[in-house]
């Protein structure tokens, strides 16, 4: 018996000195998520008139933003307002010359991403419009669609809904915008020439899908189209 006490006390002396020996694991060094790029040109809204000319139908505009903390690649992404077609470009740089069609109005924004983590972040979308030889009146810009949200399940209390949108125009000449809304995906015309960027009052039914786009007209007979958005009444 005293010889088993004496074993069973070396062993645990001996896990002592072990433990004891072991070094201490540091702990794994947080990495930083890349930041928000500011963006610089072509800024929001603006004329595009600086670019290299390439061709009638063509010019080259170089995008700049500032350099965003904990970055290692910038993806560029770019889209045609008239056609709706998107694009991605990625480079290391803080700028990048891409060729556009001109007479043409885009919106673009910047996703900065690190290789040191899968987070990104995504900044400002910004709308410009790329002048075309002669250009004396652009198209406006596409409504941007508010409220209510693309796919969304939204409440009426009192069976009717408010649809929301937002017009912009580099000439500031628009007169007003055609309101489409219905159960089909090619919806009726509801309210033609509305001078406001809002539609109160819109009777609605519980479990049914709309549909609404908005078309967007200027003082010289421009149009552009604000794209198809759907909702669902719960």
């Amino acid at each position: 018996m005293i010889r088993k006490s004496i074993s069973v006390a070396a062993c645990l002396l001996l896990a002592i000195v072990i433990a004891g020996c072991q070094k201490k694991s540091s702990p794994t060094p947080q990495v930083a998520n890349p930041a928000k790029a500011a963006l610089t040109f072509p800024a929001q809204d603006a004329v595009c008139t600086t670019g290299t000319i390439i061709s009638a139908t063509q010019s080259s505009v170089t995008f700049t933003w500032q350099t965003a903390a904990n970055t290692s690649s910038y993806e560029l992404n770019l889209k045609n307002l008239l056609t709706g077609t998107s694009t991605t470009q990625t480079t290391t740089s803080n700028q990048l010359a891409v060729k556009l069609s001109r007479n043409t109005p885009y919106s673009w924004y910047i996703v900065s991403k690190s290789e040191k983590t899968s987070s990104t972040a995504q900044s400002d979308t910004w709308k410009f419009y790329n002048s075309g030889l002669g250009t004396v009146s652009h198209s406006p810009f596409p409504a941007e669609l508010v409220s209510p949200g693309f796919g969304l399940d939204v409440a009426s209390g009192d069976g009717t809904i408010k649809l929301q949108w937002k017009g912009s125009d580099v000439d500031g000449d628009i007169t007003g915008y055609d309101l489409y809304f219905g159960t089909t995906v090619t919806p009726a015309l509801y309210m033609a020439n509305v001078k406001d960027m809002f539609m109160n009052g819109i009777s609605v039914k519980s479990g049914t899908t709309y549909y609404w786009n908005v078309i967007t007209t200027d003082s010289q007979g421009n149009t552009s189209n604000s794209g198809l958005f759907q909702f669902k009444i719960k």
